[in-house]
């Protein structure tokens, strides 16, 4: 009887400590352990032998300032992450947040839950002024008048990063057609814009704002559109473990109370200059509870 009692409590001890919230482990170790993606500016980037920096890490930042109220001694540790084991790692419980461009969407909610949005884009496409007519027709409101025109849709290259929501939309949309457009993977926005720099394909298609970014780092930007029609809703948020009502409720409230502020604004100015009333406007309309 004696044994069957203590197997019991056994049992009851693990099942508590694997329920244990992400709020219980702060408060035993003190490390907030913020997962982020690295080639997403202006949401999350790094250099070497440096801080992450980003509008998604100034967020995170703002998490970790509430969980010091109570944590006063909480430690912040940075680690980089991809998309392809970001979402594992929070599930697994090697991070506790994971910051970027990082879309809500269903197939996702399946391994982590989300903090309230933090942003709000599409998908468009990055092009050459010398693209095809057909892609500067496709992707802008207003292409300009060509007198040369230019070689078929069907030789055409579009690039896109691997693994993202933004990769599964254009395969989809290319399965559905009779196009012959190839679709060209690359592991980062950075290579992608080379092999478009350098000819090597048409347009690259990812969420506009990072596309915005992306052609600023460009050698020679003037060569560049932007896309303005967005194909697809990429609403952001701070992925967070699933199943930890508390910890969400935390970062929600950091997030509300930033967003409050009159540090808010000038925070969207230092990531998206002119383009921050109306980002501002956005985000305390949709995004405050």
């Amino acid at each position: 009887m004696r044994r069957l009692l203590l197997t019991g409590l056994a049992v009851f001890l693990s099942v508590c400590g694997a329920s244990a919230g992400t709020l219980d482990a702060l408060f035993q170790h003190a490390t907030l352990r913020i997962g982020y993606i690295a080639d997403e500016a202006p949401f999350s980037s790094s250099k070497p032998n440096e801080k992450p920096m980003g509008y998604a890490i100034d967020l995170c930042g703002k998490v970790a300032d509430e969980i010091e109220h109570t944590v006063p001694q909480l430690k912040r540790e940075y680690v980089e992450m991809t998309l392809a084991n970001g979402f594992d790692a929070i599930k697994n419980g090697q991070i506790d947040v994971l910051c970027g461009a990082i879309t809500v969407n269903l197939e996702r909610r399946k391994l982590v839950d989300f903090s309230q949005p933090i942003f709000l884009t599409g998908a468009s496409a990055l092009l050459r002024k010398d693209s095809p007519d057909y892609l500067h027709a496709l992707f802008l409101d207003t292409p300009a008048v060509r007198s040369v025109s230019q070689r078929a849709a069907s030789t055409s290259v579009i690039g896109v990063r691997a693994n993202t929501t933004t990769d599964a939309i254009l395969r989809e949309a290319r399965s559905i057609e009779t196009s012959k457009t190839r679709i060209a993977d690359f592991d980062t926005h950075e290579d992608g814009l080379k092999a478009l720099e350098e000819h090597k394909i048409d347009a690259y298609f990812a969420d506009r704002v990072l596309l915005m970014s992306l052609a600023q780092r460009a050698h020679d930007p003037s060569l560049l559109e932007v896309g303005d029609r967005l194909f697809t809703h990429e609403p952001y948020a701070i992925a967070l473990r699933r199943d930890d009502a508390d910890f969400r409720l935390v970062v929600d409230r950091a997030l509300t109370d930033f967003y409050l502020s009159d540090d808010f604004l000038p925070l969207l100015k230092t990531y998206f200059g002119s383009e921050a009333p109306m980002l501002h406007t956005q985000i305390m309309m949709e995004h405050v509870p």
